[in-house]
């Protein structure tokens, strides 16, 4: 059965808890406003969601843990210091100390940008973050358990995409410049390297002046390149924060509609616990959804109940709606029976949903999977990215009702169809991205 064949009046209901989703927002980002990882208005926002998950769910609890929410950015400067160095000491005929340099710069960016490792965290003060879970019990006995999640704290505002969007009418500027500051990099470590390998590795301060025409040129070319790096020192505006109607109060809410919406229609599903989540620290390297997921592992690895993960991120452009296949910086392979689960009920709520990459950044649902956890990520954003972005313009009044009462339909049917099924009828799903 079908959520449109079990619930009186679906069409009518899910309308009714996507106006719901809608006010939660707008109330949210005008009595807490912008909500850094570990901040006070991140935790109060959390405690609003509580109170209207108090009707629907047995359990409703607030978990904390501890975050450093300035480390996961802080790769940016720390790599861009890095690379300043490399081209000092490579114009000092320091080729080597460069190399080394610039490397260190490309580890930093590695570990905590391409893998959302905490390898900053010492570096940074430590604060305490929190993760909101509400828990809806099934009529029969628990043989499976759905976790939806969301996350409550929001992103400082990236620069570029603002001021890219406001001045040259594409937020795609982000894009550029920092492609173009990894590719100063590597090329910097090229001259490093091919001044080593013509016996330049340390030349003698003093005599500089001696030093081969062409390896001045590189070096030159070296601080001309700094520009792009220096143009990064201003990427994010730590001094403010985005209200994230949309990144991603949609997803926290959303989620939440889904337990609202069984609990007013006093509706149970048979098997399948329901878990909805807003976490904290989504933003600063997915720092809620690792804490839980560690925290929770006996359970959620427990092979008596089968359980999945799925990010909800983002209900907002509707023609971009997409299940990731990918996340992590396409470094990361969601379950494929999971994606063709979420695939099934979008065509069950009248959606063809595809299956796509995420080339950029990452979800809750990439935390998940490298836990263990069977899990996906269910979107609705412009990749482009979308002008709202991690900028001020991610606000109420760029809600879309239509999308959000679209993703909703999808995951009541999402919902029903585990519980019908589990993931059986998907195993040996075939995965062809953008299609």
């Amino acid at each position: 059965m079908t959520a449109r064949q079990t619930i009186a009046n679906y069409e009518s209901k899910v309308r009714e808890y996507t106006n719901f989703v809608v006010r939660g927002i707008k109330k949210v980002c005008t009595e807490c406003g912008p909500r850094e990882a570990g901040s006070e208005a991140e935790h109060k926002a959390q405690q609003m969601m509580a109170k209207d998950l108090e009707d629907c769910c047995e359990e409703v609890r607030i978990e904390e843990f501890k975050v450093s929410p300035r480390a996961f950015m802080g790769w940016i400067n720390i790599s861009i210091l890095l690379g300043f160095g490399a081209a000092a000491a490579y114009n000092l005929g320091q080729a080597l100390v460069s190399m080394l340099l610039l490397l260190s710069a490309i580890v930093v960016a590695a570990l905590e940008f391409l893998m959302y490792k905490q390898f900053l965290d010492p570096l940074y003060p430590t604060k305490t973050s929190h993760n909101l879970v509400g828990v809806r019990k099934p009529s029969g006995e628990i043989k499976r358990r759905l976790i939806l999640a969301g996350h409550a704290d929001t992103a400082p505002e990236w620069r570029f995409t603002y001021y890219g969007n406001k001045w040259f009418h594409t937020s795609k500027l982000v894009i550029i410049i920092v492609a173009v500051s990894f590719l100063s990099i590597f090329i910097g470590l090229g001259f490093s390297i091919a001044a080593i390998a013509m016996g330049e590795a340390f030349h003698p301060i003093a005599s500089l002046a001696t030093r081969s025409t062409v390896l001045n040129i590189l070096g030159y070319v070296q601080i001309v390149l700094c520009a792009p790096l220096a143009l990064c020192l201003f990427f994010h505006n730590n001094k403010r924060f985005v209200l994230g109607a949309n990144d991603n109060l949609s997803g926290s809410f959303t989620a939440m509609a889904v337990a609202k919406l069984l609990g007013n229609t006093d509706t149970r599903l048979k098997n399948t616990e329901l878990v909805v989540m807003s976490v904290g620290g989504e933003e600063c390297g997915l720092r809620g959804t690792k804490a839980y997921c560690r925290d929770h592992a006996e359970e959620l690895l427990d092979k008596n109940v089968e359980t999945v993960f799925i990010a909800l991120d983002t209900m907002t452009d509707f023609d971009f709606m997409a299940i990731y296949a990918t996340d992590l910086t396409n470094t990361v392979k969601h379950d494929p029976a999971v994606c063709g689960m979420i695939r099934q009920s979008a065509k069950t709520a009248g959606h063809e949903v595809p299956y796509q990459p995420l080339p950029f950044g990452a979800s809750d649902a990439a935390a998940a999977t490298q836990a263990g956890i069977r899990s996906s990520a269910f979107c609705a954003m412009d990749p482009a990215p979308a002008a709202y972005y991690h900028t001020r313009l991610d606000a109420p009044d760029t809600l879309q009702p239509k999308t959000v009462e679209a993703c909703l339909d999808i995951v009541m049917e999402v919902a029903y169809q585990f519980d019908e099924t589990g993931l059986a009828p998907f195993e040996g799903t075939t995965i062809k991205l953008g299609a």
